[in-house]
């Protein structure tokens, strides 16, 4: 089921490829890093950025804010000039720290974003709202979300209580037995337990 999954997800990558428009070496296609305007990019403080400027009045806004005025960025499009650019842009993005570029890039449609922990996403502003952190753990909700979208839990699942009642309840049966009834009723999923 997870290699189905797996494969699904790759659908518009294998139409990309039988149209022609997708070459096998790597970095050299628009969404695997070969493109400038879709990568992720080292801050001055050693901190990364990721951005995903791929429509050309985000690309412009990014090269506005980012001070991309190098004629040369004119050529968003064409695959023979993506190295220089790459290398380019990582100079410009190597001036500054993260919350710099992240706060200069805020509330625009530049398409840049910090790139976060798993422990710093849930109360990072930018996406607090799609990681809402709980007592223990941060447990996304479901996707899409809605306004009356409420996750149905907000800690990790534990086995450990259920575990608890099922050997107490088994041991006052005598030696396990309440397992043992469970497990022919419900197959060998309680097997481990009994």
């Amino acid at each position: 089921a997870m290699s189905d999954c797996v494969a699904s997800l790759t659908t518009a990558f294998h139409g990309m490829m039988a149209s022609g428009a997708w070459k096998p070496q790597r970095e050299s296609n628009m969404l695997d890093g070969g493109a400038h305007f879709y990568g992720t990019y080292e801050c001055a403080d050693g901190r990364f950025i990721a951005i995903g400027a791929i429509e050309p009045q985000f690309y412009a806004l990014l090269r506005k804010l980012a001070g991309l005025d190098d004629p040369e960025f004119d050529n968003q499009r064409d695959p023979k000039a993506w190295p220089s650019l790459r290398a380019k842009l990582a100079a410009v993005i190597k001036t500054k720290p993260e919350a710099e570029w992240t706060a200069l890039m805020a509330s625009t449609d530049a398409v840049v974003a910090p790139v976060l922990s798993l422990a710093e996403a849930p109360s990072h502003p930018t996406t607090s709202r799609a990681v809402p952190s709980s007592r223990s753990t941060a447990s996304p909700p479901p996707a899409p979300p809605h306004a009356s979208s409420v996750p149905l839990r907000q800690s990790a699942p534990t086995t450990q209580p259920a575990r608890r009642q099922w050997h107490r309840r088994g041991d006052e049966q005598g030696s396990g037995s309440f397992l043992k009834k469970r497990t022919k009723k419900l197959g060998s999923v309680f097997s481990l337990y009994a």
